[in-house]
């Protein structure tokens, strides 16, 4: 079963006095292209949460975002002193070096990042786990979301790799009228050039069974028919998007080559309302993974 690569999670949990929300956007993408927001509180997770989107979600430009709520009590803040007097000194060489004459620091201080912290922001391994648990809900919704749109491409797939199987079992009318017309058309220039009809007949007809042998599409209706029914077993595969893309490749050289060789106005029709879907295909094959 095919997966698109657009998609939508979403997971809400409340961890002890936090409530903890992650929220997860996917587009296609050639790779793996993460990028993350996560609270600072819970940085030291960002590994582990990338390993598990890597492993969950394989491929798409991903969007990922982990915001924290604080539901209970607050909890008090203190100044992180040591880190207040690592600015406090970089602040005084920096005012030294540039010839400030300010000596309100304080001010400045109080702006810096983490300078600020809460008791009991520690993770906790309970928390941890609780929180991975989080991401991996996430991660099942918007597989979910994947698998639904995967499925609506997967019939359209199919439907318009039947619409060009019916078109080129349309093929087969339009041969033999193609002989008698490129035959006609090859007699009667002849009957010009010469100013008569006279000519040697054999020589004609070896002449006509060369010319019609370079535009048998015979090798090319079955090669198409091959790929179309490789296309429609590999899309019922997970995780086969970059293989149906290379199989569209092949199918499109098939339909090229019948187009070429047509020579005929109604064969080329078909031929055109052929790309026309395998078109429509490639534009939706690029969303699959």
């Amino acid at each position: 079963m095919l997966k698109s690569m657009t998609g939508f999670g979403k997971a809400t949990h409340i961890i002890r006095d936090k409530k903890v929300n992650v929220e997860i956007r996917s587009l296609n993408s050639k790779s793996l292209d993460l990028n993350t927001r996560i609270s600072h509180e819970y940085k030291e997770l960002e590994p582990e949460i990338r390993k598990l989107i890597a492993d969950e979600l394989v491929r798409g430009k991903v969007d990922f975002s982990l915001s924290v709520e604080h539901v209970g009590k607050s909890s008090p803040m203190k100044v992180n002193s040591e880190l207040a007097k690592q600015y406090h000194e970089q602040l005084k060489e920096l005012n030294t070096a540039i010839g400030n004459t300010t000596d309100d620091y304080l001010t400045l201080l109080l702006r810096m990042p983490e300078i600020y912290s809460t008791a009991g922001n520690e993770l906790t391994p309970d928390d941890k786990k609780e929180t991975m648990r989080v991401v991996t809900n996430a991660c099942a919704e918007i597989n979910t979301f994947r698998s639904k749109e995967g499925g609506e491409l997967q019939q359209e797939f199919a439907a318009r790799i039947d619409d060009i199987d019916k078109l080129l079992q349309e093929i087969p009318k339009y041969e033999a009228e193609r002989i008698v017309t490129v035959k006609e058309r090859i007699k009667k220039s002849l009957e010009e050039l010469a100013g008569s009809a006279n000519y040697d007949e054999n020589r004609f007809e070896q002449e006509l069974i060369y010319y019609i042998e370079k535009l048998d599409v015979a090798e090319e209706k079955m090669r198409l028919a091959n790929h179309l029914d490789y296309f429609r077993k590999t899309m019922q595969k997970e995780g086969s998007g970059k293989k149906l893309g290379f199989i569209t490749q092949e199918i499109g050289r098939e339909i090229n080559t019948l187009g070429s060789k047509s020579n005929h106005a109604e064969m080329q029709k078909c031929v055109i309302q052929m790309k026309d879907n395998l078109e429509k295909i490639k534009e939706q094959v690029l969303n699959t993974l």
